[in-house]
């Protein structure tokens, strides 16, 4: 990565998305500390560039700067994971009920074609959770409110920091994918309350596997 072949904005933010990624792919593991210089040298690139990414990944909650002591991945306790699946199963929850009273035919449509891809999922768990996340990213945008997503992208994000635990607990794909499926008949049922209840109920199912 040349440093010279990018504006400063555009720079950083190719930065942050690298180290995002090798956050989420456990590379850099929670509670680790970022070696500022190595991954300087390593991208060819100089501190200035990588400190700006870092606090991008502050603001996000996926790094936590400690003074005078640099960088660290965050760390997720049972009290933060509680809190972010309480706050995503408000918020999807509501989108959810919004896209059962309002969404067209063919967004539903799009939701169930999602919901097919799942079901053809279960045999790779890494498949599954990426066709599971984007079930409920299309049914953000079908909900259309930019504020709500704001908030369910940056949790998400945090929440992938504890993903590979609940990836591995035994049975929660099969309980994953019976849940998702009385979310889609509740909002081709276009029943909003009930459709709100069923995913509020897998975002508890949720914090179960990941606890």
């Amino acid at each position: 990565m040349a440093e010279t072949s990018l504006s400063p904005r555009a720079l950083y933010e190719k930065v942050a998305e690298l180290l995002r990624q090798r956050i989420f792919d456990r590379e850099l593991l929670p509670g680790s500390w970022i070696d500022e210089l190595k991954l300087a040298e390593e991208y060819g690139i100089s501190r200035t560039p990588l400190r700006e990414a870092l606090k991008v990944l502050a603001t996000e909650g996926l790094v936590t700067m400690k003074v005078r002591r640099g960088a660290y991945v965050t760390e997720v306790s049972d009290s933060d994971l509680a809190d972010v699946y309480h706050l995503l199963g408000l918020l999807e929850s509501d989108a959810a009920a919004v896209v059962a009273a309002r969404a067209t035919d063919a967004e539903l449509g799009e939701l169930q074609g999602l919901h097919d891809e799942l079901e053809k999922s279960t045999h790779s768990r890494e498949r599954f959770f990426e066709i599971n996340e984007a079930f409920h990213m299309r049914l953000l945008e079908i909900a259309n409110n930019r504020w709500r997503d704001q908030m369910v992208a940056d949790l998400r994000k945090v929440m992938k920091l504890n993903r590979h635990n609940s990836l591995l607990k035994s049975g929660r794909i099969e309980e994953s994918l019976l849940e998702h499926r009385a979310i889609m008949a509740a909002l081709v049922a276009r029943n909003a309350s009930d459709t709100a209840q069923r995913m509020h109920e897998h975002f508890r199912s949720g914090l179960n596997a990941a606890a």
